[in-house]
């Protein structure tokens, strides 16, 4: 019988594609010492909000774009500016762009359940889908604290209190900040007594004199009217109003006097009869009063004129904090630090869900931004130190050296066993180092029988490697040997040199 044979041609394996090790664009990993000092500052801010009453809130990172609403830089268009998925029953859903609107779907949706005023604070990572540029990231974290319920001035006022004791609690000084509020009301009834009624005219108008801190005064004048070149070339029309009413506008953001009574004074001119401009005038009187009964004078909060917020649902007094201290830029220019916080009232938010008017006011903190502030000031909190590494010499006595880092451990000191390849001392060092280790604990079977036990000083050891003379060397050295039962107490002197 004959055998047939076939034969079959193996198709050739495709070359496997291998994924790029990138990170998205528009946002960033973090690691070790970012991570620590981030929630150091986290953990300090919720203490200031927690001695003020708020209670914490974690909401959906998720939340439907129907919800997202006038939050969104363009209601028709579902994905322009959040990171947005249509489910399969049609309803769009959103990754969160701020902290406020969850809190407005919440208290709609717990009303009934939530006491009131409720008082809240959030903070986490909220996304938005805009273009990147330096130091403007796609994912960021935010520490809000509203007062939803309350249409008392008074809550705005705390609101700006809160915001400065915070400032000053997590290293930023007196003097080198300073918290400006002013009230929408005020500029709606300048715009009144200018006879503009249109919303898509005030809403231009919001946005634009909200730049004024970063075009300053001509270049407010121009986008006022026909427009004007940007730094990069580009044309950018203006709002279209004549130089009389432009004059107008800019009277009111440059309206700040020498004391609370003239800038007060300043804004009823500007105000003519419009009541709703008298309210906000009023309100800022209140505020300033409150401020100062509460001890945060003008050194701390002043009433400015010039703060706008561009956003279109601010209702009342609107304010932010600036860091005025003087930072270089990239080019050894100086220039300003500028803005970390921003907020104001809200009365109409809830009213989208409900149909019935709740006042809200509240701040939101840039933690990434305040963080960077820290460290140009050089008061970052974290030690950056990293954790004891005790070394392995001899593989076979693993055990040994996990009983001393857990008695470490138990002692409140960060540390790690080797879990290298322990073959290489060298390497052992090599990677305490690369940790940021103050310091490595050596123990071989000779300094086992003998009761004794090594810490090597890796921080003074690398000083003294760089700078030290042979003589100073040997005056000074970064290993010790003790007996096995002053580990912890050595560790703790090293420890405290260093944090």
């Amino acid at each position: 019988m004959k055998t047939c044979r076939r034969t079959f041609k193996m198709a050739k394996d495709k070359k496997q594609i291998r994924p790029k090790a990138i990170t998205p664009k528009g946002f960033r990993d973090y690691f070790g010492s970012d991570v620590t000092e981030r929630n150091q500052m986290l953990q300090k801010i919720a203490e200031i909000y927690d001695s003020y009453g708020f209670e914490a809130l974690e909401s959906s990172a998720v939340e439907t774009v129907e919800a997202l609403g006038k939050f969104l830089p363009d209601i028709d268009q579902p994905n322009e500016g959040v990171f947005a998925w249509q489910e399969d029953d049609q309803d769009w859903l959103a990754l969160r762009y701020d902290l406020t609107a969850p809190l407005a779907r919440v208290y709609a949706q717990y009303r009934n359940e939530l006491p009131t005023p409720y008082r809240r604070y959030s903070m986490g990572p909220v996304w938005r889908n805009e273009k990147p540029g330096p130091g403007r990231f796609r994912q960021f974290y935010q520490c809000d604290a509203d007062t939803v319920g309350s249409a008392s001035i008074a809550a705005d006022s705390e609101i700006c209190m809160l915001l400065s004791d915070t400032l000053e609690y997590v290293g930023i000084s007196k003097g080198d900040y300073i918290i400006k509020a002013n009230n929408r009301k005020v500029l709606n009834g300048v715009l009144e007594s200018m006879n503009i009624q249109e919303t898509s005219i005030r809403d231009a108008i919001l946005r634009t004199v909200d730049k004024f801190d970063k075009v300053g005064e001509s270049g407010i004048r121009q986008l006022l009217g026909k427009g004007r070149l940007d730094a990069s070339g580009a044309y950018i029309d203006g709002v279209g109003l004549s130089d009389t009413e432009a004059d107008v506008v800019v009277a009111f953001l440059t309206s700040k006097g020498s004391n609370i009574e003239t800038t007060l004074s300043n804004l009823k001119n500007l105000i003519g009869s419009s009541d709703i401009g008298l309210e906000g005038v009023n309100e800022l009187e209140t505020m300033a009063e409150l401020f100062e009964a509460g001890g945060y004078g003008s050194s701390k909060i002043s009433i400015d004129p010039s703060v706008v917020r561009g956003l279109g649902y601010y209702t009342g007094p609107v304010y932010e904090a600036e860091l005025t201290f003087e930072i270089f830029d990239e080019k050894g220019r100086k220039r300003q630090f500028g803005s970390v916080s921003g907020g104001g009232r809200y009365d109409d938010l809830v009213k989208r869900f409900t149909g019935q008017s709740v006042p809200a006011t509240g701040v939101s903190i840039g933690v990434d931004r305040l963080l960077a502030a820290l460290k140009e000031k050089g008061r970052v909190r974290g030690s950056g130190l990293g954790p004891v590494v005790v070394t392995v010499m001899d593989r076979d006595r693993i055990g040994d050296y996990q009983e001393i880092v857990t008695e470490l451990r138990n002692a409140g000191i960060r540390s790690e066993v080797y879990l290298g390849n322990p073959k290489n001392f060298g390497n052992q060092l090599k990677y305490a180092d690369n940790r940021g280790s103050p310091a490595a604990v050596i123990e071989g079977t000779e300094e086992r029988e003998s009761g004794i036990i090594q810490i090597k000083d890796l921080i003074l050891g690398k000083k003294l490697s760089e700078e030290a003379t042979l003589e100073e060397w040997k005056d000074r050295p970064s290993q010790f040997t003790v007996r096995r039962d002053e580990l912890v107490q050595k560790i703790r002197e090293i420890l405290s040199a260093y944090e």
